[in-house]
């Protein structure tokens, strides 16, 4: 056998030390190869009776994050090919039998009547945990790198190697439930708690516990093997499982819309698998993962927010040309509430940050937001008091600008007005060095305009951040008209160091995820003036997939800032540009009843004190008419909402805004929260077909206005039967000439 990425070492005991280490990797995956190179060794373990014990562990800093989802993209890939060539029945059986290899496997480990150990530093996540699951003990480093989880859900999937029908053994049905369902990483200590690992340990320590365990006598033989064995949370035609599986549909319900086949069909492997024996289970579990790794929504998810974010996140966009730069100090000027986040994250990053405003007063404000935030994570243990010490200790705030000499980045995020701007920009630049990049952090005004205030606008560039910047995890980066590689690559390598995924932005007003985000806003309070419902405007937006509903997002964004941006579209594009019906709506809420949204605890929902946010029952007067809630194309409200985001999407791609699919869609979901299964709006219009969503938006043009009228670029993809991805893949941007 040739040990590639496995290296194996069998002792004087018979213990043979498994150490997983790919090479050239930087972490280990479940590759097809190192799946194939692992069956191998599990045989020759069984047919080895000189050995006792295996201990598996990892070569690299960290044990492996699981799967290689580009194999299994390739695993779906089989059933089309298949299907062509044999037919549906033979198709089906090809993706069963390729993906449930994994799962086989992990059942030879946990029946080969030799005992399995897994020792686990860093993350340990997806297929890999599964692997943990199916070793016969389990010990994790004590170290704050570590977590253990089964996150598929997360890119359309659910733990189909075993892990949810173990997971349902280990745990009463309502906790394994509610782990699988939320995916999450979990630390040593609760996972210790939970029962999903056995031992915490110092990493000096794991190997020789998993040894002495070995050698001690452990069993090698799991409890759902053993005569007698009782479900931890009992039977599932019992009291208790009736109140836990009901409740549990409805809560997938009610938080997915039914939206997500995996997290449907992991309840389903629950449900029917807790009701037989193991190894039948686990054949439940693989039709499933079989069925459901064939989705579209699969297909989707694992493109965009996974590989797409990976690629993003390596730097797929930066200037090749461009060395690493390294970002060792950082100013920050503003530290309002953005500001304030924005050094919060940079300190925490390992940076010192510099923060800026107009008095001491105000810049102290600034770092004890930070250190609110850093104590928070002490209280939930998330954090050290000697960590929260440090950050803090590196945030240094004052009213000098003299103080950002030595600064290599410096970000702006003061108020959104271009005369404010300049004056910073120009105190700004009075005090940095010649190599110093300054950014501003604006997201509507475009970024060429304001770096006119400067005298090196190929240093100038835009780091936009949504809010709250803590939360967060998409910024977007704004490449002026004269904005340099240098400057660009800079703000990129920036916001890798703060573990955020940066996507890159050619100047444009409202850049690529307001643009979107004011459609959805603009068709939800379309709707309420029509006459619909606030309730159902809102309560269709989540049955869409949005993650809240256009009247909720705007009260946090805040009314008068849409005012505001009304006022500054007319002044910029004329009459023309503003929706009359859009504009006294907002009037009426901010002028007249001095609603301003959440920020002053009232927009379009009451924010009592104490109390749960509610809908404003004078909406419905505001609005002059209430339709019959009976008469309404739910069907329609729903298109409505989506179309308008997608056909925004389409535009910014046409008109070179956007330079990459990926960054469209990657950007949609972490920015905005576009339906995620879709995999983001250019993902939805391929998965449909451009053809029919050119016809959806004409249709909805028809009916409510120009405002969904496609644009050229869609028509033709339509036209010629291709996609954004089939012709833009890659990164290929769509050139201007396409408009």
């Amino acid at each position: 056998m040739t040990e590639t990425n496995f290296k194996t070492d069998l002792d004087a005991d018979g213990v043979l030390s498994v150490v997983w280490d790919m090479p050239g990797r930087s972490m280990n995956v479940l590759s097809a190869d190192a799946i194939l190179e692992l069956a191998e060794l599990v045989e020759r373990v069984v047919a080895d009776e000189g050995v006792k014990g295996v201990i598996v562990s990892s070569g690299k800093a960290a044990f492996s994050g699981g799967a290689d989802l580009t194999m299994l993209e390739g695993i779906a890939r089989v059933y089309a090919t298949e299907k062509a060539r044999h037919g549906e029945a033979a198709a089906a059986k090809a993706v069963y039998e390729e993906s449930s290899r994994l799962s086989q496997l992990y059942r030879r480990i946990e029946t080969s009547g030799k005992l399995w150990v897994c020792v686990i530093h860093g993350v340990c996540l997806g297929g890999a945990f599964e692997l943990a699951l199916a070793c016969h003990w389990r010990i994790a480093s004590n170290d704050k790198s570590t977590r253990v989880g089964l996150p598929e859900v997360k890119v359309g999937l659910f733990p189909g190697a075993g892990g949810t029908t173990r997971v349902a053994r280990m745990l009463p049905p309502g906790d394994a439930l509610q782990m699988l369902m939320k995916g999450e990483q979990i630390r040593p200590d609760k996972a210790r708690a939970m029962r999903l690992v056995d031992e915490v340990a110092t990493k000096d320590e794991m190997a020789a516990k998993a040894k002495a365990w070995i050698l001690g006598g452990g069993k090698a033989v799991k409890p759902w093997d053993e005569k007698g064995f009782k479900l931890p949370g009992g039977p599932v035609w019992s009291k208790a499982g009736f109140m836990t599986f009901p409740p549990a549909n409805a809560i997938y319900r009610r938080e997915t819309q039914d939206n997500y086949p995996a997290i449907r069909a992991m309840l389903q492997v629950v449900f029917d698998g807790l009701q037989l024996p193991m190894d039948l289970a686990l054949r439940v579990e693989s039709r499933h993962f079989a069925k459901v790794i064939r989705s579209p929504e699969a297909a989707a998810m694992i493109r965009t927010l996974f590989v797409s974010m990976q690629e993003l996140n390596k730097g797929a966009r930066r200037p090749k040309a461009v060395p690493p730069t390294s970002i060792k100090k950082v100013g920050i000027v503003g530290a309002g509430f953005m500001g304030a986040g924005v050094g919060y994250v940079t300190a925490q990053a390992g940076m010192e940050v510099v923060l800026v405003d107009r008095d001491q007063e105000a810049a102290d404000k600034g770092k004890a937001f930070a250190e609110k935030l850093i104590s928070g994570q002490v209280v939930k243990g998330r954090a050290t008091g000697a960590e929260r010490d440090a950050l803090l200790g590196r945030i240094t705030p004052t009213p000098d600008y003299a103080a950002l000499a030595d600064c290599d980045l410096v970000i702006e995020a003061v108020f959104e007005d271009p005369k404010v701007k300049a004056e910073v920009i120009a105190k700004v630049e009075a005090a940095i060095g010649p190599n110093t990049i300054f950014a501003s952090n604006t997201s509507t005004l475009p970024i060429s305009g304001l770096a006119k205030a400067s005298r090196r606008p190929e240093q100038f560039v835009g780091i936009h951040f949504f809010s709250p910047v803590e939360k967060m995890m998409l910024v977007e980066v704004i490449e002026g008209e004269r904005t340099g590689e240098v400057a660009l690559a800079t703000a990129l390598d920036y916001v890798r160091a703060i573990r955020k995924t940066p996507i890159v932005v050619k100047d444009s007003r409202g850049f690529f995820a307001n643009r979107c985000v004011i459609a959805y806003m603009l068709e939800g309070h379309l709707m309420l003036t029509e006459g619909v419902p606030a309730a159902m405007v809102e309560n269709v937006a989540k049955q869409a997939g949005m993650p809240v509903g256009p009247l909720s997002l705007n009260d946090e964004v805040a009314l008068d800032l849409g005012l505001k941006i009304i006022d500054s579209t007319r002044a910029q594009l004329g009459d023309a540009a503003v929706n009359p019906a859009q504009e006294k709506l907002l009037r009426a809420l901010v002028e007249t009843e001095g609603r301003l949204g959440r920020k002053n605890g009232k927009g379009f929902y009451d924010y009592p004190e104490g109390g749960k946010k509610r809908l404003w029952p004078g909406l419905a007067a505001l609005a002059g008419k209430t339709l019959d809630p009976d008469t309404i194309d739910i069907s329609e409200l729903r298109h409505r909402l989506l179309v308008a985001q997608a056909l925004e999407a389409a535009r910014t791609v046409e008109e070179g805004v956007v330079t990459d699919v990926r960054e469209a869609d990657v950007g949609a979901i972490l920015g905005f929260g576009f339906a995620p299964y879709t995999g983001g709006p250019l993902s939805w219009i391929d998965g449909m077909g451009p053809r029919r969503f050119v016809r959806l938006a004409a249709a909805l043009a028809e009916i409510h206005g120009p405002r969904f009228r496609p644009n050229r670029l869609l028509i033709d993809l339509a036209e010629t039967g291709d996609t954004f991805y089939g012709r833009f893949a890659g990164g290929g941007a769509a050139p201007a000439a396409a408009a």
